[in-house]
């Protein structure tokens, strides 16, 4: 690349974008697509994806169609685009057909370098006479998983953007981006898109931002403790169904938590609704069923907490990954109990599979979500540290301990349970049939329970075997034994117990961690986690709460999101470096000439208001 493109590329960054360079893996990325290389980035959320093909577009002399699949998520590209004087548009089922006939013109005509697209608008006669009349350079495919059937939001509408791709008279290059990606489903992507030498980016899935946790017990409880230590700051409360966001939404209503609701059963008004009074921090909790968030990209989202566990690892960190997308710290916390796995069985269940597909292609979709949900359970019950479990899952190797979730900072026993294996094992062969994991454990601890009298089980001569030990901790080492690939478990809501063949060579020692019991901590000496800047002194600190108030004020003058104004990043920025001119403030992180422009001499005049 000469170094006049170089500057070409570092001078837009800045003037756009307010960047002064780039995060890992974004110049790598921009390099190929300016010298015409397919690429495919698996970036982490809040990693700079957007930056990798906005940039490219304003550089490159045709148009750039990005295919993206919700509504929300072009909405909110489109409108910080337009706020960094970058000329955008959207084409979806939301505008008129003279609208959509207008900014194609208007594109064709050089107005716009970005145009956003729905993937069902592709194949349309009217876009397809539009694409044949421009000049595209660049197609980009925005969460690009969704082409691959074992992604987890496939969506065969992404399949046109092959069959359009081939019907240009000139093959723009063209780039996949996602966020969270098996190897299978990366393979799926370079296959299904036919990318041609692509240069491809994995920069690692890991959030150091972020903070994991599990907690069990009484959900309700641990759902207003979390609100206690988040109090005044903006997040989203994941549940399974929409009975859970009705009930949960409004048991915070009436504890006067200003949240609000959305999943598919509300009208499609009251879910703009509640998502605008979300993104507008007029209601900054916000309660959701799954159908909430692909398309949000709000900033200053502090925590996500799930009050179900999901059914699937890909789903839980694309989910827990809308939480610190300005970088700043974030807390990710899963309220989990076993009811969660029936739950998620029960949805696998009443899932609807593709009309077209065979009887083995749905087989294969049910055991691949059987697995998957199987993978979350381990999750949720495991004492090794949360964000390398998540990281293995991607193929990523991580360190040990990450000292950053509340397996590593929670104390741990371990113990010997060589005996405790040996017996549980011989318990489930001694058994003429599959029995759950309930029913061992009550078995080996000698339980009374009518059931298993009336079943005979009592005459086992392992009944009772291990009577000391109680059924909760009998039930967590079966799960250990699951994880560790001794025992197996059927598929269904029954999730019956099995041996596997490495249960015949069960080491001579099987030590297992256990959590210590907490101690008691008065409500009122529990200290609350500071998400922002601990660089900011108590001084800095109340400037930026006035930066804060001013972004406010403004974002609700121009009906923008405030984080569409300055992320809380860009203020924290400010409060550090505290320009006193135009030059100095385009220095600060995320201000780029055109929000200069539109906000600066406010934001100069309030820093250095006496």
């Amino acid at each position: 690349m000469s170094r006049n493109t170089a500057d070409h590329k570092y001078g837009t960054l800045k003037k756009y974008f307010g960047y002064d360079g780039f995060r890992p893996g974004q110049e790598e990325l921009i390099d190929a697509l300016l010298a015409g290389r397919d690429v495919l980035g698996i970036m982490p959320t809040g990693a700079g994806k957007s930056i990798c093909y906005q940039l490219p577009a304003l550089l490159l002399p045709g148009i750039t169609v990005v295919i993206s699949p919700l509504i929300s998520l072009m909405k909110d590209q489109v409108r910080a685009l337009n706020e960094a004087g970058v000329h955008a548009a959207y084409i979806n089922s939301s505008l008129s057909e003279n609208q959509i006939r207008r900014a194609m013109e208007y594109a064709c005509a050089g107005r716009y370098k970005i145009i956003y697209v729905a993937p069902e608008r592709l194949l349309t006669p009217l876009f397809l006479d539009f694409a044949h009349r421009a000049s595209i350079s660049m197609v980009t495919v925005d969460e690009a998983h969704c082409i691959s059937q074992w992604g987890q939001d496939f969506r065969p509408s992404y399949l046109n953007i092959v069959d359009f791709v081939e019907q240009l008279q000139v093959r723009p290059v063209v780039g996949a981006f996602t966020a969270t990606a098996t190897t299978q489903v990366r393979d799926d992507i370079l296959c299904v898109l036919n990318l041609q030498d692509p240069k491809v980016m994995v920069t690692g899935f890991d959030r150091e931002n972020l903070y994991f946790e599990v907690r069990t017990g009484n959900k309700d409880q641990n759902l207003r403790d979390c609100l206690r230590e988040h109090e005044g700051e903006s997040g989203i409360i994941y549940c399974a169904t929409r009975k859970n966001v009705g009930t949960v939404c409004t048991s915070l209503l009436m504890d006067d938590i200003p949240a609000t609701r959305y999943h598919a059963g509300l009208s499609p008004e009251e879910r703009q609704a509640n998502q605008d009074a979300f993104i507008f921090d007029e209601r900054p909790v916000m309660v959701a069923t799954n159908a909430f968030g692909m398309g949000i990209d709000k900033s200053n989202v502090r925590f996500v907490i799930h009050y179900n566990m999901p059914q699937s690892m890909e789903n839980y960190y694309q989910e827990a990954g809308r939480a610190g997308r300005d970088g700043e710290r974030a807390d990710c916390i899963l309220l989990y109990s076993p009811q969660d796995v029936r739950i998620g069985q029960f949805l696998l269940e009443e899932k609807e599979l593709r009309e077209d597909m065979t009887y083995e292609e749905a087989q294969a979709v049910r055991e691949r979500d059987a697995q998957r949900l199987k993978q979350m359970t381990f999750y949720a019950t495991t004492h090794d540290c949360l964000r390398g479990y998540i990281l293995n899952y991607f193929g990523e190797k991580a360190p040990r301990r990450c000292e950053n979730c509340s397996n590593c900072l929670q104390e741990f026993v371990e113990e010997d349970v060589t005996d405790i294996c040996i017996d549980i094992i011989r318990c489930i062969k001694e058994l003429k049939r599959g029995y759950g994991a309930g029913t061992v454990a009550g078995i080996l601890h000698g339980s009374r329970v009518s059931k298993l009298l009336d079943w005979g089980l009592d005459q086992l001569e392992s009944y009772g075997c291990q009577a000391e030990v109680s059924e909760p901790r009998l039930k967590e080492i079966i799960q250990e034994l699951i994880a560790q690939g001794y025992l197996t478990t059927t598929p269904d809501k029954y999730a019956l117990l099995g041996l596997t063949s490495q249960a015949e060579t069960i080491p001579p020692r099987m030590i297992m961690k256990f959590s210590k019991p907490k101690e008691k901590v008065p409500a009122k000496t529990k200290k609350k986690r500071k998400s922002q800047s601990s660089e900011l002194d108590s001084a800095s600190w109340q400037l930026f709460e006035r930066l804060r108030a001013l972004r406010l004020k403004i974002a609700g003058e121009q009906r923008v999101p405030p984080y569409i104004v300055f992320t809380d990043k860009t203020l924290t920025d400010m409060c550090i470096k505290k320009p006193a001119t135009r030059e100095e403030m385009l220095e600060v992180s995320g201000v780029g000439e055109a929000k200069y422009r539109k906000y600066g001499e406010r934001f100069l005049e309030e820093l250095w208001k006496k």
